[in-house]
Parts: C-alpha cells; sequence; structure tokens
C-alpha cells in the first residue's frame, strides 16, 4: 500500500476517532442528557448504561484514534452505530409542550442521526476489514497485515 494511502487512513482513523472520544467523555462527565434519552426509549438503569456506553465510547474511540485492535475495535463500533441508530433515532420523537413544527424539525434531525450512524457502520467495517494502517500501534505490534 502506498504511503499516501497509509496518510488517508491516518487521517481516516483521527476524523472517525473524534466523534466516539468527544461523546464518550461527554457521557462519563454529564450523564443526564444521554440516560434520560435511554430512559426515554424504555430501557432499566439508565445512568448505569449512559456510564457503560461512555465507557465504550471514549475506549474505542482511543483505539481507533491510535490504531490499535481496530479489526476488532471496527466491528464492535460498527454493532454499536446499527443498534444506537435503531433503538435511538429511527422513531418518532414527540416532546410534550413543544410546538408540532418543532416537534417535526426534531423528528428530521433524528432521522439524520440514523443515517449518520449507518454511514459510520459502513466506515468501521471498512477499518475492521482493511486494517488501521502502518501508522497505528497494531503495525508497531506486528498485527497489521495490508488487505
Amino acid at each position: 500500500m502506498s504511503n499516501s494511502n497509509n496518510i488517508i487512513i491516518l487521517v481516516a482513523r483521527i476524523l472517525l476517532a473524534f466523534m466516539f472520544i468527544f461523546a464518550g467523555f461527554g457521557k462519563l462527565t454529564d450523564p443526564a442528557g444521554t440516560a434520560g434519552m435511554i430512559a426515554g426509549a424504555g430501557m432499566p438503569a439508565a445512568t448505569l448504561l449512559t456510564y457503560l456506553a461512555g465507557a465504550f465510547e471514549f475506549v474505542t474511540g482511543v483505539c481507533v484514534l491510535i490504531g490499535f485492535q481496530i479489526r476488532i475495535v471496527g466491528w464492535l463500533l460498527a454493532a454499536f452505530c446499527v443498534f444506537t441508530g435503531i433503538v435511538f433515532h429511527l422513531g418518532t420523537v414527540n416532546v410534550p409542550d413543544f410546538p408540532a413544527a418543532a416537534n417535526g424539525w426534531i423528528n428530521g434531525l433524528n432521522f439524520v442521526n440514523f443515517l449518520k450512524n449507518i454511514t459510520l457502520a459502513g466506515a468501521y467495517v471498512m477499518l475492521a476489514t482493511n486494517g488501521a494502517g502502518v501508522y497505528s500501534v497494531d503495525a508497531r505490534r506486528g498485527a497489521y497485515a495490508a488487505a
């Protein structure tokens, strides 16, 4: 694989890691909003699930950033994106006491988040199948082989 392709893989990993590091840190430091969304989806132990999701997102985001265990982490994040997309972003949102137009706008944004999650799942499958590239911990460990 050419050096420029490996640089592109590195840049892609940085971009793909940013969202999960940022989101995971947010859930760990201020869990209330996410816990409310989890509870609103009818799931039990919303605060615990928020902390677990935050830890998962933060740790896997760092793994993507540094290119560690990317084949495993890529599949885990792809599954996570599909799951959260379906459970939290595919349904209709109705905020009590909001005007109908506002709820319609929120539903439009929610569907965009569903599409974002499905699209990200594809990117993580690509990382899982192609590896982290030569600029990664996996490569330093001898665990990277170009697909």
